[in-house]
């Protein structure tokens, strides 16, 4: 366990800075990985919602078409209704014996007309109706085949991806894993911290141009001399996070 201790303290803040900063070029390469493979699940999952909508829809209009059917049917009927009543009048009029009834079964005979000519007039709102509806499961049927072919493809995309990318996951996460494990646990802790509630996941950063490459605010000379020294490790004051001077992280200006 001492000579573990001391082994610690031998290695350099330099190059303590430069293996954080290998390990966080690892776990950014991850996240890239998961990003890409966040966002078609996420597609997928619309494309569901989508379908499913869509069949809805066209449930519900097929509903409203089967509505429209039988409306359709019952004006006709009452159509049917009103013109055997009305020459069930026709022949009491011939044998009417006063006025009085001669008025009541005219009165009859108009009201049955117009019961017929408002049956027509429904009957052709409901027909008119009746081919929008159709229309629209058509378009709603059309929009729902679509979306499932858009779907087959964006799911086998997700399969490939995730067969693909899981492979190269592991490896990179298995690199990261024993960079991880030759630096101090304590510096660790500290850079999943930062990591964390960085939005990037940036923990560690080169500066650049005088500014701190996560938040881009400016850095006091002397602190960027600081940083170029790589004796300490220094964080930014704004957003918190580990500054590494470019040469020491090993990129080319």
């Amino acid at each position: 366990m001492a000579t573990k201790k001391r082994k610690t303290k031998e290695i350099s803040v330099e190059e303590r800075l430069r293996t954080l900063y290998k390990l966080q070029m690892y776990l950014s390469d991850i996240d890239r990985i998961r990003t890409l493979r966040g966002e078609l699940p996420l597609e997928v999952a619309d494309l569901d919602d989508e379908i499913a909508g869509l069949g809805t829809r066209v449930s519900k209009f097929e509903l409203d078409l089967k509505e429209m059917e039988a409306n359709i049917t019952q004006q006709k009927m009452k159509i049917e209704t009103s013109k055997a009543k009305i020459e069930r009048y026709n022949t009491q009029l011939e044998n009417v014996r006063n006025n009085k009834e001669f008025d009541h079964l005219t009165k009859e005979v108009e009201f049955e007309t117009l019961e017929i000519e408002l049956a027509e007039k429904r009957t052709r709102e409901f027909t008119q109706k009746q081919k929008e509806i159709k229309a629209q499961i058509e378009e709603a049927t059309a929009q729902l085949n679509e979306k499932k072919i858009d779907l087959d493809h964006k799911q086998k995309e997700l399969d490939d991806i995730v067969s693909e990318t899981k492979a190269n996951e592991e490896k990179i996460r298995e690199k990261a894993k024993k960079v991880e494990a030759s630096i101090e646990p304590r510096l660790v802790t500290a850079f999943r911290r930062i990591r964390k509630n960085a939005r990037n996941g940036l923990g560690i950063v080169p500066i650049q141009r005088g500014a701190c490459g996560g938040c881009f605010n400016k850095i006091p000379p002397q602190r960027q001399m600081d940083i170029k020294l790589g004796k300490k490790v220094i964080v930014c004051e704004y957003c918190g996070r580990i500054m590494i001077d470019p040469e020491i992280a090993g990129i080319k200006e």
